[in-house]
């Protein structure tokens, strides 16, 4: 059943404009009738049928409203050493996919991506569409946040939850530190060159573990994605 992202609370009827209403009528040619999903972005699903098709305006008959059963019980932060290049883009899709509940774009000792002020938000605002993008793929309940460009003392300051920090150094492996019934967590993966180990030692003073995904050294693309999997195998929620 396709699924749209809305930003208000329908009561009885919804009205689709915009990109989405364009979508639905022009792309999808979708017709009265047809069944369709509107999900509020906080774990509130719409199940309705569409009454109505005018030019680009959709108008949706509201016949039951349920919470979302796409969401993950755990809450996973993804700090992420900001890559080289494009990969970002494909960092934030896949983890959202993955279930990732907020990602935030890193700033640590090496890396290479330092764009200005101007340059980082348009780079965080791209992001977040990629994110809106990929939840209503995947049918995600929530559309996870991508924060403003964060240096690691901030993200390790705010992060809730256990802490786990993956080092190609060596660490703890995730099924020691990680338990079916956690419900916040918060990882840091680093960008191309690692973490420094003075950074490795400011997540364990806040009370975090050094973790590692086995003996082979991941790409920074890679690394988040095997760790949001193995995190959601060991909490049940890749069943």
């Amino acid at each position: 059943m396709p699924r749209f992202f809305i930003d208000f609370v329908p009561s009885g009827d919804a009205v689709i404009t915009g990109e989405d209403g364009r979508h639905i009528a022009k792309s999808l040619r979708m017709q009265p009738g047809e069944a369709i999903t509107l999900c509020d972005g906080h774990g509130q699903d719409y199940l309705g049928e569409i009454v109505e098709i005018s030019g680009e305006s959709v108008r949706v008959h509201i016949h039951e409203i349920h919470k979302s059963e796409t969401e993950p019980s755990v809450r996973v932060t993804l700090c992420q050493g900001i890559p080289k290049s494009d990969k970002m883009d494909l960092i934030v899709q896949k983890a959202v996919e993955l279930g990732v509940s907020r990602i935030v774009p890193t700033v640590t000792a090496r890396c290479i991506s330092r764009p200005d002020a101007k340059a980082a938000q348009k780079k965080v605002q791209r992001w977040q569409k990629i994110a809106r993008e990929a939840a209503k793929q995947s049918g995600r309940g929530a559309i996870p946040q991508v924060t403003d460009f964060t240096p690691l003392k901030r993200a390790a300051a705010d992060a809730a939850g256990k802490r786990i920090l993956f080092y190609e150094g060596g660490g703890e492996p995730l099924p020691k530190i990680v338990q079916a019934q956690d419900t916040d967590l918060t990882i840091y993966v680093g960008p191309e060159g690692g973490f420094s180990e003075e950074e490795v030692s400011l997540i364990q003073q806040t009370g975090g573990y050094a973790g590692t995904l086995g003996p082979r050294i991941l790409r920074t693309e890679t690394a988040p994605l095997a760790a949001l999997t193995a995190i959601m195998l060991l909490t049940g929620n890749l069943q």
